[in-house]
């Protein structure tokens, strides 16, 4: 098929030879304290059924009984690539642990997730991992400090795919009926999604995307029944849980977005899309990645940090960041 090899090029010219996916972990394990004051732990084993199996968890100190919201992060890569470490190879300017280190030291505990890649693995797997973490972290949630009933999940690019499927998991019995998926965590545990410049809407997959999801989907064409269980805006329903929406307005998917927001709108369901027109400022996909260097990212940001922090329950910002302030 045209898109796998395709896609496997990129692979290579990636990765260099390197292992794209492995039941082994990519790296020794680690419990080290980063030049910042942050607590990280790197390598825990989630599950065993798939490759690439293992999180990552940041913590503002090394007081880890210190209850936190806990923040479940999903990477982008286009389901060939990216890392919970290394970020998205998608997108522009990509330092993710910017990011990364940027919510934690609101005050979250951060824990960021890997998942198997093309074309080992196609869809749902990567979305089967998604629930499978989020199942061992609910099960073993105390054991590594995290408060595991206050969980906000975001996602990027393909992560930010698996965070808008999981909220329509969440919301309705019609999704986890078709995907046979029963959600691993209470609706009322998950405060907030974050779902940042995700592709859903199949019919309108052009290029280099359409490409990539072939590879994801492991088919030459994506039938009605794939499209229906990827499309998670059409389960958007009145449960669906507060979603803070943003696009690059570039190489982004604006389109997607918006009409993502229209349906959360039409069921009532709390929700901001942060988007900068292109004749303000070009902002091309992963552009929240440049939190530190672009003023339009560092808005997009602090509009994130309001709404988790009010849907987390974080008291006023004033008084977060002196607590915060003390505590590191």
């Amino acid at each position: 098929m045209l898109a796998t090899f395709i896609v496997g090029r990129i692979q290579k010219a990636i990765y260099k030879g390197k292992p794209i996916n492995s039941f082994e972990p990519f790296a020794e394990p680690k419990q080290v304290v980063k030049e910042n004051g942050q607590y990280y732990v790197t390598e825990i084993q989630y599950g065993v059924e798939y490759p690439n199996s293992y999180l990552d968890i940041t913590y503002p100190t090394e007081n880890t009984k210190k209850k936190r919201p806990t923040v479940i992060y999903f990477h982008g890569g286009g389901f060939f690539g990216g890392d919970k470490s290394m970020g998205d190879p998608l997108a522009v300017d990509d330092d993710a642990n910017r990011l990364f280190e940027e919510i934690v030291a609101n005050g979250y505990n951060f824990v960021n997730v890997n998942y198997a890649l093309v074309p080992d693995c196609h869809f749902p797997v990567p979305f089967i991992q998604m629930n499978q973490a989020i199942d061992f972290l609910v099960k073993n949630g105390k054991n590594y400090g995290l408060d595991m009933e206050n969980v906000t999940i975001f996602g990027q690019s393909a992560g930010a795919v698996l965070t808008g499927q999981f909220g329509a998991l969440l919301c309705n019995p019609e999704h986890a009926k078709l995907l046979d998926v029963r959600p691993a965590i209470a609706p009322e545990a998950v405060k907030a999604l974050v779902i940042d410049d995700a592709p859903f809407i199949v019919e309108e997959f052009r290029g280099k995307l359409k490409l990539l999801m072939q590879s994801y989907f492991g088919m030459r064409k994506i039938t009605e029944e794939t499209a229906r269980k990827y499309n998670a805006y059409a389960y958007i329903s009145e449960g669906y849980r507060p979603t803070f929406l943003t696009a690059g307005n570039t190489d982004g998917f604006p389109r997607d977005m918006e009409a993502f927001a229209k349906r959360l709108k039409e069921h009532g369901v709390e929700h901001e899309y942060f988007f900068v027109p292109r004749e303000t400022c070009e902002l091309p996909h992963g552009y929240l990645n440049m939190v530190k260097t672009n003023p339009h990212a560092r808005e997009c940001f602090e509009h994130i940090i309001a709404f988790m922090n009010r849907h987390s329950g974080v008291e006023d910002a004033d008084g977060t960041a002196m607590e915060r302030a003390d505590e590191n």
